[in-house]
């Protein structure tokens, strides 16, 4: 007896509301773009430059008395988190002390690391430093282009893919759905504040290899089914494309996200933003499959018949209904 999510047989109308679900893409994406230029990124150390240090107590961690100890020091922007962590005991308070760069030096001095030791001890004398991370300004700037620049690298590679394996309309919807999942997953972090550090690029970049593949298996269904249905309207073909995949893109976004769920919850703070990020990915990447790369294929159209000079693809395009 196998488990069964779907029905072997399903008829789901996927692109009959196309508008709305193309629509509210479109709504989350320009949403997305104005937190993003309204509220920012909370760049980690790896992208603003400065030095990280990790604190671990047995006393509960009081963010205030933290701050208050340091303000005298005069270093500048300073951000103190608890870091919460369900894997933790009651003895083991971890807090993350973010200082700016100094004057464009490469990492905060050790006479310095020692003066905040010695203030925050003032506020718990079981204090203690368990990791300190250094990044200087000129750094973090090349890091910043080097992400952007991977970015838009495996948006790049993507589009010449797609367009060599299928045509040039399937190649901009692939194209337009990954770019949609990145912007939205910008959007989020941007909304809610999460650090975003060269981890979230590695996921950003996992995001579009995971979409890809999903985005990759409906597109050749339609193209099977382009060329057994030849009568067949355009929407009819992609909606039967889209139902006879159903099963496995639901088996393979939840046995992913049970993965990612279980690591969320239990694998560290280390992880929890990458891991956020690929839960994010998963949903809005199998989202972006149907409701914008789909879409963008069905208006754009593609050729049904083989032309005069043999080629496969034909003149046919799709109706606008």
């Amino acid at each position: 007896m196998r488990l069964k999510l779907v029905p072997d047989e399903t008829s789901f109308n996927f692109l009959g509301p196309w508008r709305l679900t193309f629509g509210l893409s479109c709504v989350l994406v320009v949403l997305s773009l104005v937190a993003f230029f309204t509220f920012g990124l909370n760049f980690g150390i790896d992208f603003r430059g400065g030095t990280s240090i990790r604190t671990e107590a047995t006393q509960t961690i009081d963010i205030g008395a933290y701050r208050d100890a340091i303000a005298p020091l005069g270093l500048g922007d300073i951000s103190i988190s608890e870091v919460f962590d369900p894997t933790y005991g009651p003895e083991r308070n971890v807090a993350t002390i973010r200082i700016q760069s100094q004057d464009g030096i490469e990492a905060v001095s050790p006479e310095i690391l020692n003066q905040v030791e010695a203030a925050l001890r003032t506020v718990d004398p079981t204090l203690n430093f368990s990791s300190v991370e250094s990044v200087g300004p000129k750094v973090s700037g090349e890091l910043v282009y080097e992400a952007i620049l991977a970015v838009v690298a495996a948006l790049g590679a993507v589009l010449v893919y797609i367009w060599l394996r299928f045509e040039w309309q399937f190649a901009l919807g692939a194209v337009a759905a990954l770019v949609h999942d990145i912007i939205l997953t910008i959007g989020v972090f941007s909304v809610i504040q999460l650090r975003f550090d060269l981890a979230i690029i590695a996921a950003l970049l996992t995001i579009v290899g995971y979409s890809l593949n999903d985005t990759v298996v409906v597109f050749d269904r339609m193209r099977e089914n382009l060329i057994k249905y030849k009568k067949r309207a355009l929407i009819d073909v992609m909606n039967l494309s889209l139902n006879e995949t159903l099963s496995r893109t639901l088996m393979t976004s939840l046995t992913t996200l049970i993965a990612l769920i279980a690591l969320f919850l239990f694998g560290g703070d280390v992880i929890r933003g990458f891991v956020f990020a690929m839960i994010w990915g998963v949903v809005v990447g199998t989202w972006s499959s149907v409701y914008v790369a789909a879409v963008i294929v069905k208006r754009l159209g593609v050729r049904r018949e083989p032309d005069k000079d043999g080629d496969k693809p034909g003149t046919q395009f799709a109706t606008s209904d």
